[in-house]
């Protein structure tokens, strides 16, 4: 049987057991902790007959890795990792395919925030490159709040071999989000009909062999001396403006 993986934090554990009930092994809580955030927690696990135990402070602390575990601590069945058949399957399931892209996205509390945003604005994918990328690690999925549970995370090995792929066997359009010649603000641009929305580093933006399979730049507009904003930032606001786009639709 494989390692288990550690949940922490409130949001997540109570999406992981609406979601998916059948990975959580055990559920670890904070010894004398008997709030109503923790009790509707306990009554989710009850009818699955999920054995729950009672540890210190020190004890959840280690489990998670960190000291931000809200009280509540999932022991999980690892979830299969996604890989490029998945992404097949689905968009071949779903036609009208909405995609966000992060290339060499590497803080996990940003990758988590993307990811919270994509399942809130019914982003039926996260895609990432396997190297040099945050993984939904617990710190990740804590930041997602739930949203790790609702979108699917998949992992490739070839970003931009994935991204021709994504244009010549399913005809889905790369927007990239960058500041370039061809760039239209973003209210400007088409989100209708199957996309795949590509955001970069901050510090790096899109690397060129990224920028090289875009159908189409887009930038946000600002006011003011700034030039740039956190990429989970940026990326609700770009995924915002086509969900609103597609609902029109």
């Amino acid at each position: 049987m494989a390692k288990p993986e550690y949940y922490y934090g409130v949001h997540s554990v109570e999406s992981l057991l609406e979601l998916e009930p059948e990975r959580v092994l055990t559920l670890f809580t904070l010894k004398g902790r008997d709030d109503q955030r923790l009790q509707k927690v306990l009554q989710l696990a009850e009818p699955f007959g999920i054995s729950v135990q009672q540890a210190s402070r020190d004890s959840l602390e280690k489990l998670a890795g960190l000291p931000f575990h809200q009280g509540v601590v999932a022991a999980v069945r690892p979830y299969p990792i996604l890989n490029e058949k998945d992404l097949d399957d689905l968009l071949t399931a779903t036609p009208n395919a909405f995609l966000l892209i992060l290339d060499h996205i590497t803080d996990p509390h940003n990758l988590g925030a993307c990811v919270r945003t994509a399942a809130a604005m019914g982003v039926d994918a996260v895609v990432v490159p396997r190297d040099r990328s945050a993984s939904l690690t617990p710190t990740a999925r804590k930041v997602a709040a739930g949203g790790a549970e609702k979108v699917k995370f998949i992992q490739v090995t070839n970003l931009a071999r994935t991204l021709g792929q994504l244009q010549d066997d399913f005809n889905v359009r790369i927007i990239g989000t960058m500041l370039d010649d061809k760039a239209l603000p973003l209210h400007q641009c088409d989100f209708t009909g199957p996309i795949a929305i590509v955001m970069g580093a901050e510090d790096t933006g899109l690397r060129p062999i990224t920028q090289s399979k875009c159908d189409q730049t887009v930038y946000i507009p600002m006011s003011g001396n700034l030039q740039s904003l956190n990429v989970s930032v940026a990326t609700g606001m770009a995924l915002y403006e086509a969900c609103r786009q597609r609902q029109a639709q």
